[in-house]
């Protein structure tokens, strides 16, 4: 056994989450606009950290004011990032234009990509994450298919496709894309509004179990108010309810759900790939109990304003 063996067998287990990081601009409909670091994969990044994770994210950001306040950021819920031998020339901005109940909407202002080398973690990640505008915009779209590949063997995959129409083009362009990391995924979770868009008419259960076909061994459909579904690859199917909160605004709320769901199944002995099977055949009361805190995370998350995860210790939860 080298020393580096012995270094990574004393090192705990951490968490890659790869994709875009990026400032939103918030524009509120009494005229205020505030900025804050954003973009799915680092919130994800973030809600991670929160619940005392190891995690990484290996992202693209810019050498400028921005880029630096994005990395203070993930700093300060104890996320690492990957340093990288490229750069773009200005950190991407995503403008969310919030309705009167606080519903956002985006316009986009980014390019993505990774950098052809980077800081890689001294152990293999227990779990990968990545979605969004990262598994879908070229040029970084196939990089990042080539590392998800790179890791099955080790990692348990998630994904999150949290689509974004207005840089993504038409439904029938971007399902090929989505459904090609469905199928190398170990969990999928997807927001009904992602499924109407992608398979208009379509009830969400149908998409929700064809998927589980296709690869992965958990699938959950979240609802916003109204919940979340689940179905796994050896025939579970159930729902959760959403708490009901006073809603600030939904920035982050799926990727707060999803950091929790990561997280829930991390607790509970699920990930890695020599726990694929396991996961797989996750039992109803275990997967309920992971599903209701996840509601319950997304729920602290809408209550307050931007993508602001609530840490262990906000859920009552002592860890080290």
């Amino acid at each position: 056994m080298t020393r580096d063996d012995v270094t990574a067998d004393l090192i705990a287990p951490r968490a890659l989450v790869v994709g875009e990081a990026l400032v939103d601009v918030v524009r509120r409909t009494d005229g205020s606009v505030a900025e804050h670091p954003g973009g799915s994969p680092m919130n994800v990044a973030i809600g991670l950290g929160r619940l005392g994770r190891g995690v990484d994210l290996l992202t693209w950001l810019g050498a400028d004011a921005r880029g630096d306040a994005v990395r203070r950021h993930l700093e300060a819920s104890d996320v690492g990032v990957l340093t990288g031998d490229t750069s773009p020339a200005s950190t991407s901005v995503a403008t969310a234009n919030l309705d009167a109940v606080g519903v956002a909407t985006y316009d986009f202002d980014l390019a993505w990509d990774l950098p052809g080398r980077w800081d890689k973690p001294v152990v293999d990640p227990l779990v990968v994450h990545t979605g969004s505008i990262a598994a879908v915009l070229e040029p970084g779209s196939s990089a990042v298919v080539r590392l998800v590949l790179a890791h099955r063997a080790s990692s348990t995959i998630t994904y999150d496709p949290n689509l974004r129409p207005a840089l993504m083009g038409t439904p029938e362009a971007t399902r090929p894309r989505v459904e090609a990391l469905v199928a190398l995924s170990d969990v999928v979770k997807v927001s009904d509004e992602d499924l109407e868009w992608l398979h208009p008419g379509v009830a969400p259960s149908d998409i929700a179990e064809e998927w589980a076909r296709l690869g992965p061994g958990l699938v959950v459909v979240t609802h916003g108010g109204d919940g979340a579904l689940a179905c796994t690859a050896a025939g579970v199917r159930l729902a959760v309810p959403a708490p009901r909160v006073e809603v600030a605004d939904t920035v982050g709320a799926g990727d707060s759900f999803m950091a929790g769901l990561i997280d829930g199944l991390w607790s509970a002995g699920l990930l890695g790939a020599d726990r694929r099977g396991a996961l797989a055949d996750v039992d109803a009361a275990t997967l309920q109990r992971v599903l209701a805190r996840c509601a319950r995370i997304a729920a602290i998350t809408v209550s307050r304003a931007g993508a602001n995860p609530p840490s262990s210790s906000e859920l009552g939860e002592d860890r080290p």
